[in-house]
């Protein structure tokens, strides 16, 4: 098994190069051996290596004392949602959520809280190769309702308005497609799936909804037949992507910004979070409605924590995941998600498109990937802070370093999965963010020449 895969939120890699049926094997020995109690709940996406791992990390689990229930092939909100439901501490999902379909991995947990991130995966990760397994018999049961359970607390979670929406919905062939059917003939939704059959191979895109180019079968939905939203839902279904009723992809921090101010009546908790990836918008449009703010670090693991800690009713990072607590379970679930957003516009008399018109513009880069030495990731960062103290300019240093200016943001921080540092730049005019952008990549580039 490669030390590599073990990343700050999960272990994933290329199947069967990174990751092969014998690691998966060890992945199960491991963990049984590591885990306080011997309960453990386990499911599994549908890509073409799955089922295989799935077998294998049994076998390892099993001989390692572990007493497991196996959801079999479930999108990962489900595994979350029996998780809580049974109350099960330790778990594993098996995915690669939106990567390519050779990719595959772990996202697991010790604690009913979420799933393991940082430390906790590398204390893990440096048991496993110490291989100090126990030799016990564990047990196992196949749990099966046909997702009656889940799909009846969406159905008591959701509550639509008077004005029928009409929906397209794109799950991109993934792990979304085996209960998305099954959830939208609950509510009174005039709607359409496309690449709605399950395939691992995701013969038509890719299926991340947080790029453009994956969502343009949905803008040309709407284009075609006049549709008020559409949602894509990633491989294994724990986010979402919006494009509106003009046939426009919508950054999920302007989604995240329409749901504030739909759920701000309402709010028991008033405050609210985003990631430092999200726009200054977000900032701006929260100061207006008097919420109190928290920026914290990127990551589905970090974030999940962070808004459960936090209580907090809704939350939201700039990859696509969101968490609603007010009437929902806590858990990041893509389709759970976009039937929210459908709730928020069948309750306005607003389109989505006039919704999001008082949201203030920005111009913005894409995430640059800077390629650095792993060595001097880290070290970059550091320099940069000290050129920033100098020269009395304030950061926030949560996640790498995000400047926030009157007029946008600067972000410059380090990849949690190689040799990279990501930066973005947003400004409300070209001529400044491209200044601002040239300014630090100069920088940037500067430091390494002399870190070399």
């Amino acid at each position: 098994m490669k030390k590599y895969i073990f990343r700050q939120y999960d272990v994933r890699g290329i199947y069967p190069s990174d990751l092969n049926d014998e690691d998966a094997y060890v992945f199960g020995r491991a963990f049984a051996s590591y885990i306080k109690t011997n309960k453990v709940i386990i499911g599994h996406d549908n890509r073409l290596s799955s089922e295989s791992i799935n077998e294998n990390l049994i076998k390892g689990l099993i001989d390692s004392g572990a007493d497991i229930i196996d959801l079999g092939l479930c999108t990962t909100p489900i595994y979350y949602y029996y998780k809580k439901l049974f109350n099960i501490e330790n778990g594993i999902m098996i995915t690669a959520s939106h990567n390519p379909k050779e990719y595959n991995g772990f996202k697991f947990s010790f604690s009913i809280l979420g799933n393991a991130c940082g430390k906790e995966i590398f204390d893990f990760r440096d048991f496993l190769f110490k291989k100090n397994f126990k030799n016990l018999k564990g047990s196992y049961q196949k749990y099966d309702d046909n997702f009656e359970s889940y799909i009846n607390k969406i159905k008591e979670s959701v509550n639509l308005g008077n004005k029928k929406i009409k929906a397209v919905f794109d799950p991109g062939n993934g792990t979304g497609t085996i209960v998305l059917d099954k959830i939208l003939k609950n509510f009174n939704i005039d709607y359409k799936i496309i690449n709605g059959k399950s395939d691992g191979n995701f013969p038509v895109h890719h299926p991340d909804p947080s790029v453009e180019e994956n969502m343009q079968m949905l803008k040309d939905e709407v284009k075609e037949n006049h549709f008020d939203i559409a949602l894509g839902i990633d491989g294994d279904a724990d986010r979402v992507g919006v494009v509106d009723d003009k046939g426009v992809f919508t950054p999920i921090d302007n989604v995240m910004i329409n749901i504030y101010k739909y759920l701000n009546p309402t709010l028991k908790n008033r405050n609210a979070i985003m990631d430092v990836k999200c726009s200054k918008a977000v900032i701006d449009e929260m100061k207006k409605i008097n919420l109190p703010l928290t920026i914290y670090r990127t990551g589905n693991s970090y974030m999940n924590l962070k808004i459960n800690e936090m209580n907090l009713d809704f939350g939201g990072e700039f990859s696509g995941h969101l968490w609603f607590k007010d009437k929902w379970i806590g858990t990041d679930d893509g389709i759970y998600n976009a039937l929210r957003i459908i709730e928020m516009l069948s309750k306005s008399e607003n389109s989505f498109s006039k919704m999001s018109e008082s949201i203030p513009k920005y111009f913005h880069t894409p995430e640059i990937k800077i390629e650095v030495t792993e060595e001097n990731k880290s070290k970059i960062i550091d320099k940069l802070k000290e050129y920033l103290d100098k020269e009395n300019i304030k950061y926030n240093n949560i996640d790498g370093i995000r400047i926030d200016y009157e007029d946008g943001f600067t972000l410059i921080r380090q990849s949690n999965t190689g040799p990279v540092l990501t930066v973005r730049f947003e400004r409300k005019d070209e001529k400044s963010l491209e200044k601002e952008k040239q300014k630090y990549l100069d920088l940037i580039k500067k430091i390494s020449l002399e870190l070399n």
